[in-house]
């Protein structure tokens, strides 16, 4: 049977939820989480937090499980790809008004 996160000695409901709000749903992305991204989340210290990945570590050698088995990711790509859309969106909104409106932008034509 694949392992829960409250099965994570220290980890119960409320620090679940809390891990579930930053993304971290499953053991195996606990176990492959920084400690840096795990001390993001309010109740999360660096020791905290690199016990709690350690533990989901070995919870998954416990039960022959491997990060990248259980954990494919998704939601991890998905969100990238939407914050690259978004980005992108926002990077090319100004430019998007500009087109089209004068012609040559930036190029000045002499007169004579």
């Amino acid at each position: 049977m694949k392992p829960v996160i409250t099965d994570i000695t220290g980890i119960g409901p409320a620090a679940a939820e809390a891990l579930a709000e930053h993304r971290i749903k499953t053991v195996a992305r606990l176990a492959t989480a920084s400690v840096e991204t795990i001390t993001a989340i309010p109740g999360f210290s660096a020791a905290r937090a690199e016990w709690v990945i350690a533990a989901a570590g070995e919870l998954l050698a416990e039960s022959g499980t491997t990060p990248a088995a259980t954990d494919t990711g998704k939601e991890s790509s998905n969100k990238d790809k939407k914050d690259k859309k978004d980005k992108k969106k926002k990077k090319n909104k100004g430019k998007d008004k500009k087109k089209g409106k004068g012609k040559g932008k930036g190029k000045k034509k002499d007169k004579k």
